[in-house]
Formats: C-alpha cells, sequence, structure tokens
C-alpha cells in the first residue's frame, strides 16, 4: 500500500528544513504509512533579537531564515494571531506558491499545518471548496494549534463549513496559540475530529496519540 503524500505548510518564523526537523518524532510514528512533503512560505520575516526557543544554533535546521504566510500588520510586516485588522498582505502570493507546490510536487492526498501555517490549511481547504484552485485535491486536512484569522478580509474562508474531512490537533498548555482560539476553528468543518494533548506550542507524536492519527488516515488509505 502507497503511503499517503501530505504536504506540510509550516508555521509563522520557521520554514521547511526547520519543520521537518521538529515533526521528526510525526515522521517516525507514521513512516510506513505516510509522506511528508515540506514546502517554504514565500515571505521573509525579520530577524527579531535572538531569543531561540530551542536554542538550535545554525545546521541544525533552526529558523534562521524565518518565513511567513501572511502579514496582519501591513507596516511592520509583522504577525500575530490575536491581531485584529482590515486587510493583510502576502497571502495571494502564498496561495500561488501552494499552486506551484502542488503542480511541482504533487499530487498530495492531504495537507497538514502547524500554527499559522494551520490557519492557512483551512483558508486553502476553502479555496478548493469554492472550486476557486482547481490545482488543489486535497481529501483530508491535518491543523495542529490552528485558528479563525481574525483579520476582516479574510472572514469570506469560514461562510460555510467544509466538507473536507479535519483533525484539529491542539495543546491544553499551548501559551503561543492557546486551546480556545483552536476550538474557534472546529465549527469551519463539518465534521471535525479532535485530538488534545495536555502540552504546548508543537505537533505531538507520542506513541499515545498514534492511534488517533492512525485511525483518521486509514480512511484515505
Amino acid at each position: 500500500m502507497a503511503p499517503l503524500r501530505v504536504l506540510c505548510i509550516h508555521g509563522y518564523r520557521q520554514n521547511s528544513s526547520s519543520f521537518r526537523e521538529k515533526t521528526g518524532a510525526l515522521r517516525k510514528l507514521l513512516k510506513k504509512h505516510v509522506e511528508l512533503v515540506y514546502m517554504c512560505a514565500p515571505h521573509s520575516v525579520q530577524q527579531e533579537a535572538p531569543e531561540k526557543e530551542n536554542g538550535s544554533g545554525p545546521g541544525s535546521g533552526s529558523d534562521d531564515d524565518p518565513k511567513g504566510w501572511w502579514f496582519s500588520d501591513i507596516q511592520a510586516r509583522s504577525f500575530s494571531a490575536q491581531q485584529q485588522c482590515e486587510e493583510s498582505l502576502g497571502l495571494d502570493e502564498s496561495v500561488t506558491a501552494v499552486r506551484e507546490a502542488v503542480k511541482v510536487q504533487g499530487p498530495f492526498d492531504g495537507i497538514l499545518g502547524f500554527s499559522q501555517g494551520a490557519a492557512f490549511v483551512a483558508m486553502l481547504c476553502s479555496l478548493q471548496e469554492q472550486k476557486l484552485e482547481p490545482e488543489f485535491s486535497f481529501r483530508f486536512a491535518i491543523l495542529v494549534a490552528g485558528f479563525r484569522s481574525a483579520c476582516k478580509e479574510h472572514q469570506t474562508f469560514y461562510n460555510s463549513p467544509l466538507q473536507i474531512p479535519s483533525l484539529h490537533v491542539f495543546g491544553l498548555e499551548d501559551r503561543v496559540i492557546p486551546d480556545n482560539m483552536s476550538r474557534e476553528l472546529l465549527p469551519s468543518f463539518q465534521d471535525p475530529q479532535v485530538l488534545t494533548h495536555p502540552g504546548g506550542h508543537f505537533v505531538p507524536a507520542a506513541s499515545a496519540h498514534r492511534q488517533t492519527y492512525q485511525d483518521f488516515l486509514k480512511k484515505f488509505q
């Protein structure tokens, strides 16, 4: 049985190589079932003062080249999930980048996103269901620490519940995207499945989570 191919959408201030490193445990957990393919957001994020969360140095897939999918503050070219804004910057280019990745690296069975990447995945699924992106044919979505965008121009993505099967994963101790923000995204999906974990802002991949991931994925095998 061929593994399911899943396009992976990293979080804000990450890039494809740092996200690949941070999801190593998930790859091991699902290795026979899933092939994870990573892509990079098109927008560079300004480096902040070095206060590395994980102290990873260059050469270890660190976030030395931080990227983002859109900015909530157009002037500052920065992003905060909590920031209310009328319009954002950069989303169209990010959709184009995904379209290219699907053409070049696809086809994909599903799509997985983390944090800002998970919020972006919800938007991509909406575009697919509105038939605005004929290249997209994702059969499922996995959203880790996702949230509903607070930007006014993005609200059209949440007009009607999405039919795509979805697994929503979030940590009860997440301080970056508190779990209530992830719960607010659930009504945007027709039949969301939920996996909660007791930890913080990361992609959980302990053996305790294997069954939930596998039960969700085997429907598409």
